[in-house]
């Protein structure tokens, strides 16, 4: 079990620890329904140095991105932060990821903790056609997501960048509490505005007590992965090992979006061809009209108890105050208002077809 630079004062404020992804990680502290109004309404921390980060630059790096993510690396620009997959040889998805061009041969690729060493293989087996320097720094950079509507004010006296002003899904580089060389991006997992934070791991600690210094004023508390669960599913953002894997495609996945056919990628002919055939099944959101709370596994019956698909997600949303979750179900099954039934310990619970995002601000 791996611990971040952060485990003793996560341990010290009394978190509930668990293993993820390999990692030693808070859960929650105060509580998860507290810690999740608090991001909505407030602002809030998560430690999630777990994420893994990878240096790609070189005359050859926008080839390879280019070739390994779905979404069209060309649209970006200096300090602009893109969300992408990788798409494996089959038809479904190694990792989601986000991608940063810092210039124009040197990107930063954020992807998730229980797919670091899955993906380094599959991009350094692709890089083997390009040859662009990659270097893996995950082992060495910490990451703090301070996410909420109160997140700008109470880190701007951390820094001379000015943050109010940036726009969602950028990025500056500079002096952040005394640290240079700091990345911050408007980006999160939450739907509540905020900055991800990436500095080395030995700048951590005073990291954390300068963050929670500056913000006490706003209300910051610490956040464990129970409310960032919550919270991004709320938003119906994909979590990578429930919502999406490597079996299913990107646009079963309600993630065309980010499926770009401007240029080749990895498997991008068979994907075009099954976005011109249509798929079979969709990922829908869907909202419980039955009391019961669905979870991740949970099977999905019509109206005549035949089994027809999956939950993948599933929670209370603490916002809402009602149950909601994520689900594949068969194509003629997504239109809005469908009822779908959420089978729940033998019992079958009515639920209907909504649009995402559960949580409207």
């Amino acid at each position: 079990m791996k611990n971040t630079s952060l485990t003793e004062k996560h341990i010290a404020l009394g978190a509930k620890m668990v293993p993820f992804a390999g990692y030693n990680m808070p859960v929650q502290y105060a509580g998860l329904m507290q810690e999740h109004h608090c991001v909505r309404n407030a602002v809030g921390v998560f430690d999630v140095s777990h994420m893994g980060e990878f240096w790609i630059s070189g005359p050859k790096a926008f080839d390879l991105i280019q070739y390994a993510t779905s979404n069209d690396v060309s649209k970006l620009f200096d300090g602009k932060v893109q969300y992408s997959c990788m798409p494996n040889a089959t038809g479904g998805i190694v990792d989601d990821l986000l991608v940063y061009r810092v210039n124009e041969e040197m990107y930063l690729l954020v992807v998730n903790a229980s797919n670091i060493d899955k993906d380094w293989n599959h991009l350094s087996e692709l890089n083997k056609e390009f040859g662009a320097t990659m270097v893996n720094k995950s082992e060495d950079t910490s990451l703090l997501a301070v996410q909420g509507p109160k997140a700008a004010e109470a880190l701007q006296s951390l820094t001379d960048m000015t943050l109010s002003d940036m726009e969602y899904y950028t990025f500056k580089i500079g002096t952040f509490a005394g640290v240079e060389n700091v990345v911050v991006s408007t980006t999160g997992y939450t739907g509540a505005g905020g900055f991800e934070i990436y500095f080395p791991n030995e700048n951590a600690n005073e990291m954390w007590d300068k963050i929670f210094a500056a913000g006490a004023p706003q209300g910051i508390e610490p956040i464990g992965l129970g409310a960032r669960d919550t919270l991004r599913l709320e938003m119906g953002f994909c979590l990578y090992g429930n919502d999406i894997n490597d079996t299913t495609s990107p646009l079963e996945a309600g993630l065309g979006w980010i499926t770009k056919f401007s240029a080749p990628f990895l498997n991008s002919e068979n994907l075009k061809a099954q976005k011109e055939a249509g798929v079979t099944r969709k990922l829908v959101a869907f909202e419980m009209i039955d009391k019961g709370i669905p979870r991740h596994d949970y099977e999905i019956a019509d109206a005549s108890g035949n089994v027809v698909g999956v939950v993948t997600s599933g929670t209370q949303s603490p916002s809402l105050e009602k149950a909601i979750g994520l689900g594949y179900v068969p194509t003629a099954m997504t239109a809005l208002g469908t009822e779908v039934f959420i089978l729940v310990r033998g019992k079958s619970l009515k639920a209907v077809v909504v649009s995402l995002p559960f949580y409207k601000k």
